[in-house]
Order: structure tokens, then C-alpha cells, then sequence
């Protein structure tokens, strides 16, 4: 029995026990007044039917991995395996796949001997788990149907605190989720840091992580100056993408919302907002072959030696028009939100239009517009596909436009991507730099929470 049987059987057993007490609280009803409605009698009984299978479940499910695989290097064909740690678990997943059927053979010819027994262990121990967490739910259920309940039974009390811990559970794991980044990013970025000082990382003008694995490996001693790809993140996502983004967002959104008739407002805006559904591949597809050759032509043109057919500007531009519809979106809904009394207050004492936008709907609403280019600054760091394909993968320092830059997110794909030893510095750069960039856009959110709340305090 797989732990997906089990699971189903659960639930038919919580339907079947939910309907049985649903079925009794009816009669309950006939014979006399009834305190909560049956339907909650019902989805009491289904909530502690499962919740105590469900957890057996959750419980189980990774201490069977842990099983199958003591099982399996405990049998003769396990003790063949080479000593070596990642090969063996090469080895591993490639005959857990084919005891899933999802490949026929693997590149290791002991997968497939090793295949039959992974596919034993685990419906053995797919059982044990099945079959405890099917008779936790029957006896869940029989001792639920041995307690007498009478009419006054507060079953609807007791589902709303279901309800309230579930509430509870989905935010601590919202948070536990977060603080688990948080935590995996610090620790693996103090690892980096003892092999390589902070000092060097925080202000070094050279970004080269290539090293030498071994003693006896030619190679280069590696350099972590972390500038170059923070500078080109700003440059790129915060400078180039912002100047077109925040000046064409900002300003769709006042024509939308002051100027455009209702019909041209409603195929103009569903139009602007199909921008932030185009895959970002597209965009990198765009800026690669249409954009970034006519920026070198155009660099060329103007006598810039240093024109690239991989760019910053390229990528900025097309990042630019991509984040459009997250300040237009934003702008909008916070024009749009300001009463209708300030305006026509201000158009009353003789304001223009231009000067009401100006003077008193845009101060308004505000903090829905810084909020609307957080969002954007946001989306523009952390997009990685555009730079790669319009802006190149050097990690220059410099202020050129039509000069090819990098950015932190790339750097990041380039250092996790493919066979990696997580015990070197190359890799561990990929997690300080991680840890960096989660700093920087905490304290954008810090700086914007307090623009907003000193305007929102002036207008309120």
C-alpha cells in the first residue's frame, strides 16, 4: 500500500464518519432543540478523524526515505555501492527513479539492480505507514462515535477553534518558512566568510570566483569583490528599468483614472496589464535580438567604442516596460481609492486638472504609489532570464550604458548551476550574496513603510 492509497482511504473514512455524525445530529434535531447546526456536528467529526492520521502521514513520509535507504545499503547489492558519498546517492536516485517507472535504465549500471529493492522497501514501508495512519482514523472515529453527545454540544464552538488553530498553523509555517531562509542563508554565508573576509566581499572592485579544487589543480586564487554585481543590479533594475517604468506607469495611471473615457479605460487597461503576464523569456528574446543590436548601432553611431551587443540599456529598457503594469496597477487603485470630496473641493476653489493631480490627488495617494515602486524595484532585482540573455554575464564596474554588465541574481544561477562542491568558496559566494540582496530589499521595504506612513498620517 503506497502512502497516496492510504491518504485516499483517510479521507473516505472522515467523509464516512463526518456523514454518520451528520446523519445523527438530524434526529438529535427532530427529537428536540439542537445547539449547533448538524452540519458543524459533521465537520467536528471529520477534523478529528483526520487530523491525527493526517499528522501519522507527515510524520511518516520522511522517516520512510530515511528507511528505504538503510534498507537498501544493508542488503548485499547496497554494500557493492562505491564508498564514495555523491556517486552512491547518484546511484540512488537513479534506481528510485526507475522503481517509480520514470525512466527505463540509468546511467549506472548498479541502478538498475539496486532498483528492485528500493521499490520493496518502500512498499513495505509505504505499508506500515498506510495502515497505522488508516487505524488511527478508525479508532479516531470509534471512540468520537462511544462519547454520547446530547443536543447542547457546542460543536460550532469547537469547529471555529479548528478553524482558529488551522488559521494559526498556516501563519507559523508562513513565518517558520521564512526564518528557515533566513537562517540557511546566514549560516552558509559565515561559512564563506571564514574562507573569505568580509571586508573583501563588501568592498572589493573584482568579482572572479573561479578557484583551484586541488593542490595540484592550475587555477585561479578567485576574487569576491561583490561591487561590480550590486552596481550592475542597481544600475540595471533600480536606474534604467525605473526611469522608464515609474515616468509611463505613473502617467498611464493618471490618464486612466482622470482623463480616458470609460470605454477606452476599459480596453486600454486590461491591454497595459497583459505586460505583466508575457514570460520573461519573451522579453529576453525581444531584447536580445531586436533591442540590444539596434543600442550597439546606435552606440556605434554616436562613436562609443565600447558598444556591446550586450548591454545594460538593452536590458534596462526591456525590464523597464516589463515592471510597467506593477506601477500603473498600483497607481491606479491609489488614485482611484481618493475620495471624491478632495477633488472636487479643489476643482471647486478654482484648481485646474493638471493642478488637482499635482496638488492634491497624487500627495493622496501616495503611499499606494511608493508602494506600487517598491513592487517594481522589487520584481527588477530579482529578475534574472532578461540580463542573461540582453546584458551578458561580465561583472563590469562602470557607468557605460552600452557596456555589458551582470547582476547579483545571475551570478547566483552561474555559481548553483551544475555539479558544484558546496564546501568551496565559489559556491558559498552564492549564499553571502544571497544574504546581501535579501539585506538591501529589506531596507527599501523599511525606507518605503516610513514614506508611507508620514504621508498617510498627513491625509488621514
Amino acid at each position: 500500500m503506497t502512502l497516496g492509497l492510504a491518504f485516499l482511504v483517510v479521507l473516505l473514512v472522515a467523509a464516512a464518519a463526518g456523514g454518520i455524525a451528520y446523519v445523527r445530529a438530524l434526529r438529535l434535531r427532530q427529537d428536540g432543540r439542537l445547539h449547533s447546526l448538524p452540519i458543524y456536528h459533521g465537520v467536528y467529526t471529520v477534523l478529528w478523524v483526520l487530523a491525527p492520521a493526517l499528522i501519522v502521514l507527515a510524520v511518516w513520509t520522511p522517516m520512510r526515505t530515511r528507511l528505504v535507504n538503510q534498507a537498501v545499503l544493508s542488503s548485499p547489492e547496497g554494500k557493492a555501492l562505491p564508498d564514495f558519498e555523491m556517486q552512491r546517492t547518484a546511484i540512488l536516485d537513479e534506481a528510485r527513479q526507475i522503481a517509480h517507472k520514470e525512466i527505463v535504465a540509468g546511467f549506472n549500471p548498479e541502478s538498475t539492480t539496486i532498483a528492485p529493492r528500493i521499490a520493496e522497501a518502500e512498499s513495505r514501508y509505504g505499508g506500515i505507514g498506510g495502515i497505522a495512519a488508516i487505524l488511527i482514523a478508525l479508532g479516531s472515529a470509534g471512540i468520537l462515535f462511544m462519547r454520547k453527545r446530547d443536543r447542547q454540544f457546542r460543536a460550532r464552538t469547537a469547529v471555529e477553534k479548528w478553524m482558529s488553530a488551522i488559521l494559526l498553523l498556516a501563519s507559523l509555517i508562513a513565518i517558520f518558512t521564512t526564518l528557515g531562509i533566513v537562517l540557511s542563508l546566514l549560516f552558509e554565508s559565515l561559512r564563506f566568510f571564514k574562507l573569505v573576509p568580509l571586508t573583501d566581499f563588501l568592498f572589493g572592485l573584482s568579482w572572479s570566483p573561479q578557484m583551484a579544487i586541488r593542490a595540484d589543480q592550475a587555477g585561479s586564487s578567485g576574487a569576491f569583490g561583490s561591487i561590480p554585481l550590486f552596481w550592475g543590479t542597481i544600475f540595471i533594475g533600480a536606474i534604467i528599468a525605473m526611469i522608464v517604468a515609474i515616468p509611463l506607469g505613473l502617467m498611464s495611471a493618471i490618464y486612466l483614472t482622470q482623463y480616458a473615457a470609460p470605454r477606452v479605460r476599459s480596453v486600454v487597461k486590461p491591454l497595459l496589464e497583459i505586460l505583466a503576464g508575457v514570460p520573461t523569456v519573451v522579453y529576453g528574446y525581444f531584447a536580445a535580438l531586436t533591442l540590444a543590436p539596434a543600442i550597439r548601432d546606435l552606440g556605434v553611431a554616436l562613436g562609443v567604442e565600447s558598444a556591446s551587443s550586450e548591454s545594460a540599456l538593452a536590458a534596462g529598457l526591456v525590464m523597464g516596460v516589463m515592471i510597467i503594469p506593477f506601477v500603473s496597477s498600483m497607481a491606479d487603485d491609489s488614485i482611484a481609492a481618493v475620495p471624491g470630496a478632495m477633488r472636487d473641493g479643489s476643482l471647486a476653489l478654482g484648481a485646474t486638472r493638471s493642478e488637482t493631480i499635482r496638488k492634491v490627488l497624487l500627495p493622496a495617494a501616495l503611499p499606494g504609489v511608493v508602494g506600487g515602486i517598491l513592487l517594481a524595484v522589487s520584481r527588477a532585482i530579482g529578475e534574472t532570464m532578461i540580463v542573461v540573455m540582453a546584458a551578458g554575464l561580465a561583472a563590469n564596474f562602470t557607468a557605460n550604458p552600452f557596456a555589458s554588465v551582470t547582476t547579483v541574481t545571475v551570478q547566483i544561477v552561474q555559481l548553483l548551476t551544475g555539479d558544484q562542491e558546496f564546501d568551496s568558496a565559489k559556491t558559498l559566494a552564492a549564499f553571502a550574496l544571497g544574504l546581501v540582496l535579501f539585506l538591501i530589499t529589506l531596507a527599501l521595504n523599511l525606507v518605503a513603510l516610513t514614506v508611507v506612513r508620514r504621508y498617510r498620517e498627513a491625509y488621514e
